[in-house]
This record gives structure tokens, C-alpha cells and sequence, in this order.
């Protein structure tokens, strides 16, 4: 529908917006001749289109053919202020944080903090993302920056403090980690979390405390787990036990508990996340762009484990991502087994918005488009060449899905994005900004690769 305009679906919070496209993606999958009405943040009305018509007469409908309302992507592990080295890691052996992340997020002044941020929250709305869940940032800044980057931009967040404690003072970091959750429990777009780097960088004490302060405020804990083999190494040697093995001994192994990557898992550590009711962020793309091992997903899904889809701050594409799920599975699992269908389409579509939701404490709020719902939502053109002639809409979603065709990002019921572009702010004026200040961040960062550059490696050619 190329006569769409932005004025169209705009509401000033006093109306509501009755959109009717050809089909919604309800949790009980694609519907078509749907309706949905946006009132403040809210859905509240979603079904049959002449139903929805008739309770609500006050409304002109918006008619939306050739587009399908879906509900927006879920981002369940992130690092914003890790966007103005994202290429640094193509090509690099997995465990580079010590190399390039501390270094690079060392170097950001409160500025640089702030523009990396709004940065990244533009890249994954262009992707699709409304949600994405910051896994905390070590930049020696206020993480309010982090927040207001992540308003601004108009994003919805879960962001994570990092309560490492091994070098410091543990009551001083549980002080700062009960101010953290307080100080954002009323927030509409940013809600906290807390972030532990790896188990092996926390006390006992902090880690067991702050899955009960995170569990009491209904909120996540992120921690990177099992992710590297060296990891897996350092607490073997450090433990006796398994990361995973070592947070369920601490009393940190709960549905508080969102792990992030989870690659390497014994059958007995996949049994332990099932019991327990922890969430994993299968983070597939980061996995090949790293060389981790790639997460069991397909038998996560069978097991009943909580899982979403995280980027890893890899790239804000979420089809991509949805794809990279469903790919990946396919490679590591699927042609071992004969598994032709490795999970299906509708799997990795229902990961990456309702189960993503559900891994980062949210599925009250957000990840289904259903009555009393945030309204976060995407309009998404199917009239193309990839998806016109369509069989099953949700495997093509997945497999022939592409950013491109996201022509609206809403969130909280606000329109955020028009075709790529915010619509009360100034993207491009960003990202000229975050290109300047990136090349000063990396002239002052430490940061020491091993793998050489594409100009480099092109310069090297024999």
C-alpha cells in the first residue's frame, strides 16, 4: 500500500487508532480480515474485523491491505554501548571481551555512552526490535545515560546493572543493585535488571542475593553462561563444577535467572534449566560470528525451557536473527538427525517476540499483539515479490522476511519509525555524530586484535 503515510497512523493519545490490515499475528497465529485498536499505550481491542468495527464506531478504520500487523521483535541479550566497535570482532577467536569490550567501553565519556546507545536502540528499531534487553555496560557512567538513550530513541528496555563484586565491596554493590530497581520500577519504557558478567565474577553471597532482590521485583538477572569452552574451564578449575552447576549450588538458578548464550550444556545442565524454570537468550548469530558452540534450541523448545532470541549486539536485523535460529539449528542438530523441519517457522517467529518477552521478564506487558498488550507492533508490507505469493506467511517470515519490508515500528503505541527513519528525531544527524566520536573512542581504547583487517587481509594476497 504505497498511499500509506505516516499522518495516518498517528494518534495524539486522546483517539484511538482502529487498524484493519489483511491479517494479525495473534498468539494463536496469523488471522486473517483481523483488527486491532491502539488506544494510549495499549491494545485494546484485537479481532474479527466487522467485530472490532461495530464496538467501535467512534473510530475510522485505517485499511491496510497488503500488510500484516505483527507483534515487534524482542532483543534478549544486547550491549548498546558496544556499537561503535561492532566490525572489531569479524574474524576474531571467541572470547575477545578482555581485548576489545573492556578496552573500548573504558574508553566512552558520557557522551560517547549516550550516542552509542541511541545508536544501537535506532538500529534494532530499524530491525524490528521494540524490546531489547541491555546486558550492562562497563562504562564507569551513570547507566541513566544508557536509559535515556533508550528513551529517546523511544525503544522499550530492560536494563541491566552489572553487580560484579569479586573486586569490590559486596554490600556496596547490593546497595547500588536494591537503588537500581527501585529507581526504575515505574518506568513506562525502561525497566530494570540486574547483570552479572560471568558466575565467576560475582561472590557467593552476590550472586544468591541478587537473584532474590531481582525474583521479589519481578524482574532478570542476566548473566553470560557456559558460553566459551574457557569459561567452562576457569570454573571447573575455580569450582569443581559446571557455571551452570555452580549457580544452581549458589541458589542463583531460578526463572529469575536469564542466561545468556548457553552453548555448551551437558545433558544434566539442560535437565537443571528445564527444573528450574530459568530463560536462556539463544543468541545464534553471535555463535557463528564467535565460533561458540551453538545453543540446543530444538531440544530446549522440546523440553519446555524458556527461551528468546538475542543479538548479541551482532546486528539489529531481527529477521535475520529469526532466520540465523532456525539456520543454525538446522546445521548443528538437524542434518545429523534428519530433522527437516527443526523446530518450523512459527518456533523461531513465537521466540522472538512472545518467548523473547517471557525470557526478559515481560510477558505481562509486551510479545503478543491481544487486548491490554503494550502496543508494540510493527506493520509489515507482505505485497513483494518475497512474500506476495505466499503458501505459509509464518515460514516466510522467517526464511524471506527482511527489514526492508517493515514499513511501521510502533511502540507504546506511538508510531517510532517510518520506513527506516524516526519520525521525532533526527537519525541520520545521529549517526554522523556516532561516526565522529567512534573514531575518537578508538584512537584512546587498548583495544588489540589478533585477526587482521579486510583491507589487510586484501593488502596480503599472494
Amino acid at each position: 500500500m504505497r498511499d500509506l503515510t505516516p499522518d495516518r497512523l498517528s494518534t495524539d493519545g486522546t483517539r484511538g487508532l482502529l487498524l484493519a490490515p489483511d491479517a494479525v499475528l495473534t498468539p494463536d497465529g496469523l488471522m486473517d480480515h483481523y483488527a486491532a485498536v491502539v488506544e494510549g499505550d495499549t491494545f485494546r481491542a484485537v479481532g474479527p474485523v466487522q467485530q472490532v468495527e461495530r464496538t467501535h464506531p467512534h473510530l475510522r478504520p485505517v485499511r491496510l491491505p497488503g500488510y500484516v500487523l505483527m507483534p515487534g521483535f524482542v532483543d534478549t541479550h544486547h550491549h548498546l554501548t558496544q556499537s561503535f566497535g561492532a566490525a572489531l570482532a569479524f574474524g576474531e577467536p571467541s572470547e575477545i571481551f578482555r581485548r576489545v569490550w573492556v578496552p573500548l567501553e573504558g574508553a566512552l565519556d558520557e557522551e560517547a555512552v549516550y550516542v552509542a546507545a541511541k545508536l544501537a536502540a535506532l538500529e534494532a528499531l530499524r530491525g524490528g526490535f521494540t524490546t531489547v534487553a541491555e546486558a550492562g555496560t562497563r562504562a564507569s557512567v551513570d547507566v541513566e545515560l544508557v536509559a535515556a538513550a533508550a528513551r529517546d530513541a523511544g525503544i522499550r528496555c530492560v536494563l541491566g546493572l552489572v553487580c560484579n563484586d569479586l573486586d569490590g565491596d559486596t554490600d556496596t554493590t547490593l546497595a547500588a543493585a536494591e537503588k537500581h530497581l527501585a529507581r526504575y520500577s515505574t518506568e513506562e519504557l525502561v525497566h530494570p535488571s540486574l547483570a552479572i558478567s560471568v558466575p565467576e565474577a560475582a561472590t557467593e553471597r552476590a550472586l544468591a542475593r541478587t537473584a532474590r532482590l531481582a525474583a521479589e521485583a519481578g524482574a532478570v538477572v542476566q548473566i553470560h553462561v557456559n558460553e566459551h569452552l574457557a569459561a567452562v574451564e576457569r570454573s571447573l578449575v575455580q569450582h569443581g563444577l559446571r557455571p551452570l552447576e555452580y549457580l544452581h549450588e549458589v541458589g542463583a538458578l531460578g526463572p529469575q535467572l536469564l542466561a545468556a548464550h548457553a552453548t555448551l550444556l551437558t545433558p544434566r545442565e539442560v535437565t537443571l534449566l528445564a527444573d528450574s524454570g530459568a530463560a536462556v537468550s539463544y543468541n545464534p548469530v553471535a555463535s557463528a560470528w564467535k565460533g561458540n558452540a551453538v545453543a540446543p534450541a530444538t531440544t530446549m523448545a522440546e523440553r519446555g525451557i524458556r527461551f528468546g532470541l538475542g543479538t548479541d549486539g551482532t546486528r539489529g536485523d531481527a529477521f535475520r536473527l529469526a532466520e540465523a535460529a532456525e539456520f543454525a539449528q538446522r546445521l548443528t542438530y538437524g542434518l545429523a538427525t534428519g530433522d527437516s523441519s527443526c523446530g518450523g517457522g512459527w518456533t523461531w517467529l513465537d521466540r522472538a517476540n512472545r518467548g523473547g518477552a517471557d525470557a526478559v521478564g515481560l510477558s505481562a506487558r509486551t510479545g503478543t499483539v491481544t487486548e491490554g498488550a503494550a502496543a508494540d507492533f510493527l506493520l509489515v508490507d507482505v505485497d513483494t515479490p518475497e512474500l506476495r505469493l505466499s503458501w505459509d506467511l509464518p515460514w516466510e517470515l522467517v526464511r524471506r522476511g527482511n527489514r526492508d519490508q517493515i514499513d511501521a515500528v510502533f511502540v507504546a503505541g506511538r508510531l517510532r519509525l517510518w520506513r527506516g527513519r524516526p519520525v521525532d528525531w533526527d537519525g541520520p544527524a545521529l549517526v554522523r555524530r556516532a561516526a565522529e566520536l567512534a573514531q575518537e573512542v578508538l584512537l584512546r581504547a587498548p583495544v588489540t586484535r589478533v585477526h587482521p583487517t579486510a583491507a589487510e587481509g586484501w593488502a596480503a594476497r599472494p
